[in-house]
This record gives C-alpha cells, structure tokens and sequence, in this order.
C-alpha cells in the first residue's frame, strides 16, 4: 500500500490550502483513512478522519475550519483548510488503516504517506 500526499505550502493567516491523498495498492473498501500533523517539538496528533462510508470526526482545534473528504471510486483523500491560523502550521501526513472504526491515534494506523509541509505565516 502506498499513500502520496500533496499540497502543502505557504499561506497568510486566515487563508487556505487543500491537501490530497492518493492510495494504491488496496481498495478503499472497509478502510479508514485520516489527517494526522506534527509540529516542531510536539506529538503527531490527528486532524481529522474518514470511514469508507463518510463518516467523519474532526479535532476540536480544527472543527468548523477544516473539511475532509474522500472519493472512494478514485481512491483519494482530501482536505480543505480554511481559515488557516500560525497554530496550524505542521507537518501533515495521510494515514490508512482497514476496517471500519475511526481511531485517534497514530499507533493505530498501518499505512502512511509522505509528510507535507505546511507553513502559516504572514
């Protein structure tokens, strides 16, 4: 399984930013896939996550602001940002993990994509 995530960069405060995901090599049957980020000095924490029938959850820090989605037939993971805060800035990686169940922990997620790097800033 691989994940290829894209879409970071720079943005001014209060601005926004859509990152994406792409899997291979698994369907997106019964497979749960989410947001995690990390900054400098801090834990990965998760942003938000998605079961393969839409349902969502969102880190309290987050709700409101950030909207994650999925196209199961295309096999991508998406996130739009908005309203984007300094707090946000971190590195944000796309996680997969099978079944059904959303979980709020990075230990609990089997497949992860590449970091990407976005930076909140004016």
């Amino acid at each position: 399984v691989q994940l290829q995530a894209s879409g970071g960069g720079l943005v001014q405060p209060g601005g926004s930013l859509r990152l994406s995901c792409a899997v291979s090599g698994r369907s997106s049957s019964h497979y749960v896939m989410a947001w995690f980020r990390q900054a400098p000095g801090k834990q990965r924490e998760l942003v938000a996550a998605v079961t393969s029938g839409g349902l969502t959850d969102y880190a309290a820090s987050v709700e409101g602001r950030f909207t994650i989605s999925r196209d199961n037939a295309k096999n991508t993971l998406s996130l739009l940002a908005n309203t984007l805060k300094p707090e946000d800035t971190a590195v944000y990686y796309c996680a997969g993990r099978s079944g059904s169940r959303i979980a709020y922990y990075p230990r609990s997620y089997d497949d992860w994509g590449q970091g990407t790097q976005v930076t909140v800033s004016s």
